[in-house]
């Protein structure tokens, strides 16, 4: 029906057979559901009472311990509310409006001092790493650090979304210990306010800053690699954006819409239930397919397309709905912003180099692996 390699190298011609068949299919190779059609997708992310998280097989929870994203119900709001508290958006904007500015600028001139750059590399993975810190105010942590950990992490979660026989290695959550360790005991620190008000375990509240780290490491980057791609491979788009800083929100929006960072969530059924034109049993995996929701034409006019005016379609679900929707998403959406002003602001003109300028690949995580771009003369 599908395999794991299609769905890697490039999914949507694959979600999209399948969602006009069989929104709600039972995959052989995947030995799971797999869902694509956008209601069914929202219904099981909002029912956590049937479709949970909390399941000894879900991939994060293996590789970093219990947290936010891998328990439900009052467990789950345990793990959540003392993050909750530090990344409301208003709170986050006034507090990291300046350094989020800052960091895009920089990163962003840095891509005139070379002939030939890697945006990912150059802008969007450094970032991303940089505004994490900030925003958690982690002492002695620098962006070489934070993406090490991360791309160990999130490499082991791929690995363990396709084979359930792996064995997580419990030493990938060294760094983040070792840095919320140090962080906590400076008062003024976000994560040391956290902490006190947090009702978590030492080890359960580590595990929540990974979730909230990497969350922001894959969210951003992602979001800023796949948006770049675009802009930089489009001139119609990049001579819309140069000319009109209105519509920069649009594209940001429908970047996220057409190649979400996170492209399926896992979900356990917790007891029978005949739901959504199928039979689930209770322990099913069900696999959510945010890629496919997106691009699902009840929802979304012309889906395949980049259009600036989608007004009066449904939002896309880039970062998921219900009781686990991405806290950080207000903060992506800053640095996105922040890293397009500073393009046109400093007038950036690159093209795509021969080699290396790479389609978003990956079947959990989705961005480019590389984004190789020549300068060329204004």
């Amino acid at each position: 029906m599908v395999t794991v390699e299609e769905l890697t190298a490039n999914p949507h011609p694959h979600l999209a057979r399948l969602r006009a068949t069989s929104p709600v299919a039972w995959v052989r190779e995947l030995d799971a559901w797999l869902v694509t059609g956008r209601s069914a997708v929202v219904e099981i992310m909002r029912d956590s009472a049937t479709f949970t998280v909390d399941d000894p097989r879900f991939s994060t929870g293996r590789v970093v311990g219990p947290s936010m994203l891998s328990t439900d119900g009052s467990t789950h709001t345990r793990h959540r509310e003392a993050f909750a508290a530090v990344f409301r958006p208003a709170l986050t904007k006034r507090r990291l409006g300046a350094v989020v500015r800052a960091v895009a600028e920089r990163r962003v001139a840095a891509v005139r001092s070379a002939p030939m750059v890697d945006l990912r590399t150059a802008v969007a993975g450094p970032v991303a790493a940089e505004v994490a810190i900030e925003a958690l105010g982690l002492v002695d942590t620098d962006a070489v650090d934070v993406l090490a950990w991360y791309t160990a992490i999130a490499d082991a979660v791929s690995l363990l979304s396709v084979d359930l026989d792996v064995i997580a290695d419990d030493s990938l959550m060294d760094g983040v210990r070792a840095a919320v360790d140090r962080t906590v005991k400076v008062p003024e620190a976000a994560l040391a306010r956290a902490r006190t008000s947090a009702d978590l375990s030492d080890d359960e509240f580590a595990s929540n800053v990974a979730i909230v780290l990497f969350g922001a490491l894959e969210t951003s980057e992602a979001m800023i690699a796949n948006l770049l791609r675009l802009v930089v491979a489009d001139p119609k788009i990049h001579a819309l954006l140069a000319e009109d800083s209105t519509m920069r929100d649009r594209s940001i929006e429908e970047s996220l819409r057409l190649e979400p960072g996170a492209s399926f969530l896992d979900r356990y059924v917790v007891d029978d239930a005949e739901r959504l034109g199928a039979v689930f049993r209770k322990g099913d995996h069900v696999i959510v397919s945010l890629a496919g929701a997106n691009r699902d034409p009840l929802a979304h006019h012309r889906p395949d397309e980049f259009l600036f005016d989608r007004g009066g379609e449904l939002a896309h679900l880039t970062f998921a709905s219900g009781p686990h929707s991405c806290l950080g998403a207000h903060l992506a959406r800053m640095e996105a912003r922040a890293v397009l002003d500073a393009w046109f602001d400093l007038g950036i003109r690159v093209e795509p180099a021969e080699h290396g300028f790479d389609m978003p690949t990956g079947f959990v995580f989705r961005k480019p692996d590389r984004l190789m771009v020549a300068n060329r003369p204004v």
